[in-house]
């Protein structure tokens, strides 16, 4: 065995030393005070792993190791240190949290959070079906632990119960495709096997059809998407902003890259998984928009808007080219800082007064000015109104799905941006129009929070208006699919 391959595998092996050494922490102080520093070494140790990885020199195309089982290019090193960005910000976010609700469990949470990012770094990665549900399973069993963190709430038991049970299910109908590839496909599970052996065969068929069932419940696509509002609204504020975000991420750009590679080898085929891919994304955005209208818990709300979040992201996929790689990745880019900006918004108010109704915001603007504005930042980029990042992401995603010809469908995820716009508005005008006569009252935010906070508003702002961003991806994904 040539270990040299492991040279490839920096965020991975880097990420591995970080758990281990918390582990060595979390043994050592036991229940001592010095368990108190617990949570800075992790922060620390985190921010080291995520600088290290952005430093790294860029890989020269696309390079695999142990037979083509493990792929890396720049192009999936970025997404990596895309998901280390948004992990660190969820666990600024998480600080206080953890100091008042979740004192005794502190070390668990880094370990969980950590352990699932491992996950989604090897689905990224994956050059293989094996590789892909290994980093699946890793991914989603520590997030329904992190989901059933809060021991005092009974929505957070019942919550986590509906995601295990849910990812089980999606899991054994993906397993049962997979094994259907194994058994068609000449006895390999590699991409590059998997392409040469596909025919299209109504047996192969229906297992690239279970393989998709089951991602689209990552990805919280409709008819999967039953879990989401329910897991979203019990689950830890800080959990769900990390699962909505980097969880639906790795994910989506996994599926693109398995898609792409392993089903694209005959017309059949692609066009079997265009066509159910097709109404998919339909369906998700319009239904996430109009069950997003009637909701009032502002978690619940964000869960609705996340799923029709992801049928925008899948619209890169439906193109097949470098640009519909690029325009994902950046959609995802932009939707980390903002969704992570709407969560950092709703987290705070959350510790401090225990409130997450929409009507609860009524008036916010007058007593927590800066709060609110940070908020309406993040709707107007959710929904697309220029001139901030979120429209320039939409724009490019669309343009990717109209170069592939798909006009129609663009037209109708326009008409539901519009749809969108409605009920993004609904929070402005909660937070600027409505009077209270029981307002949130004044606070002060943490200094962590606050920090966090301002990234993602900077990013919002000023990321749309920086195009080598955009045009770095697209030459980073040239060739990768």
């Amino acid at each position: 065995m040539d270990y040299s391959q492991f040279l490839l595998m920096t965020p991975e092996v880097t990420l591995a030393l970080a758990l281990i050494v918390l582990l060595v922490a979390d043994l050592v102080m036991g229940n001592d005070k010095s368990k108190q520093y617990f949570q800075t070494l992790a922060l620390v140790v985190f921010g080291i792993h995520t600088i290290y990885n952005f430093i790294q020199g860029e890989i020269s195309g696309q390079q695999e190791a142990f037979s083509g089982m493990y792929l890396t290019s720049n192009i999936h090193v970025f997404v990596k240190n895309m998901l280390n960005v948004g992990t660190l910000l969820v666990l600024i976010f998480s600080i206080e949290w953890n100091k008042k609700e979740n004192s005794n469990h502190i070390a668990e949470f880094y370990l969980l959070m950590m352990s699932t990012l491992f996950g989604m770094y090897l689905m990224v990665s994956s050059g293989d079906f094996l590789l892909f549900y290994l980093g699946l399973e890793t991914a989603s069993i520590p997030m329904a632990t992190l989901v059933a963190l809060n021991k005092k709430r009974n929505e957070s038991a019942e919550a986590a119960a509906k995601y295990i049970l849910t990812a089980g299910f999606s899991s054994a109908v993906m397993l049962f495709g997979i094994s259907l590839i194994y058994g068609s496909c000449g006895g390999s599970l590699y991409f590059c096997d998997v392409v040469k052996s596909f025919a299209a065969t109504p047996v192969q068929i229906m297992a690239m059809i279970f393989f998709m069932a089951g991602v689209a419940f990552k990805i919280s696509l409709v008819p999967f998407h039953l879990w989401t509002a329910d897991t979203y609204q019990g689950a830890p504020t800080s959990v769900t902003a990390y699962l909505s975000v980097m969880s639906k991420g790795a994910a989506a750009f996994a599926f693109m890259i398995v898609m792409w590679k392993a089903f694209t080898v005959s017309n059949v085929a692609e066009t079997v998984w265009h066509n159910i891919l097709w109404w998919i994304i339909v369906i998700t955005i319009t239904v996430g928009n109009i069950f997003a209208i009637r909701q009032k818990n502002l978690k619940r709300f964000l869960a609705f808007s996340s799923i029709s979040q992801a049928g925008y992201v899948m619209l890169g996929l439906m193109s097949g080219t470098s640009m519909g790689m690029g325009s994902m990745v950046y959609y995802l880019l932009v939707y980390l800082f903002t969704n992570l900006a709407a969560f950092g918004v709703i987290s705070n108010i959350e510790d401090k007064c225990g409130k997450v109704g929409m009507d609860d915001y009524d008036g916010l603007y007058e007593t927590n000015p800066k709060m609110a504005v940070v908020m309406m930042l993040a709707m107007f980029s959710l929904g697309g109104i220029p001139p901030f990042a979120g429209f320039f992401s939409k724009f490019f995603i669309f343009a990717s799905a109209a170069q592939a010809g798909e006009y129609l469908l663009v037209f109708i995820a326009l008409a539901n941006t519009i749809i969108s716009l409605f009920y993004y508005l609904l929070v402005v005008k909660a937070m600027f129009i409505n009077k209270s006569n029981n307002p949130i009252a004044p606070f002060k935010s943490d200094n962590a929070s606050l920090v966090g906070l301002t990234i993602c508003t900077i990013a919002m702002l000023v990321l749309g208006l920086i195009s080598p961003v955009y045009e770095q991806l697209l030459a980073w994904s040239f060739g990768v699919n």
